[in-house]
């Protein structure tokens, strides 16, 4: 990473994962980014259950209404983590080459940092999530946002998608949404090949 890249994707794993498991995403984006750096962090915290797993905040006794707060407590460590990998990669006066990719508890930590209004970003894409925001929502309108969920998913309902478009569409943000058939709580191969679209469309105009 560095001054020499085009653009910066900051790809946030799901909660029990960690950063390495989000490099292969990475990697099989890249050859279709040249010049794009990647950066795969792990998420502040460890995970509830144990092990190598890393989470963003708890999902222990997680609720509709109790999840709010909860991103916002996390707000502040991922803040801190975001400006820290802005900074070193060389980024901090371009956010606008940069994007932030969430899978899962990432991608509700992705839709937040745009739907607060505290990251200003050449994009956010999110995998697989939810908009958690606390209300009211005051989006960065210039960030645009492309939604990937899979109808098949049991583990975050796809009516998910549907919910954060209409939300943040109604705030005047920029939303594509993308459902793909028969896919579960995973990155589908079409949702991979628009993932790496739009970040080309954002990083790559030139």
């Amino acid at each position: 990473m560095g001054a020499d890249s085009k653009g910066l994707v900051i790809l946030l794993h799901g909660v029990g994962s960690n950063g390495a498991d989000m490099a292969g995403l990475a990697d099989a984006m890249a050859p279709a980014l040249p010049g794009i750096a990647f950066a795969t962090p792990d998420a502040p915290l460890p995970f509830d259950g144990g092990g190598m797993g890393r989470q963003w905040f708890s999902i222990a006794g997680v609720t509709t209404q109790n999840r709010p707060a909860r991103v916002a407590a996390a707000r502040a460590a991922r803040d801190e983590m975001l400006a820290g990998l802005i900074a070193e990669a060389g980024f901090a006066d371009r956010l606008d080459t940069v994007i932030l990719l969430g899978f899962s508890q990432g991608a509700i930590m992705a839709l937040d940092a745009m739907a607060s209004g505290r990251w200003a970003l050449g994009g956010v894409v999110a995998f697989a999530g939810r908009l958690a925001t606390p209300t009211p929502l005051a989006p960065a309108l210039k960030t645009p946002v492309l939604i990937i969920h899979g109808d098949a998913d049991r583990v975050m309902p796809v009516a998910e998608a549907g919910d954060a478009e209409a939300r943040l569409t109604a705030l005047g943000a920029k939303v594509e949404v993308l459902i793909e058939p028969g896919i579960g709580h995973q990155v589908g191969r079409e949702g991979l090949s628009r993932a790496v679209a739009f970040t080309r469309e954002r990083l790559l105009r030139s």
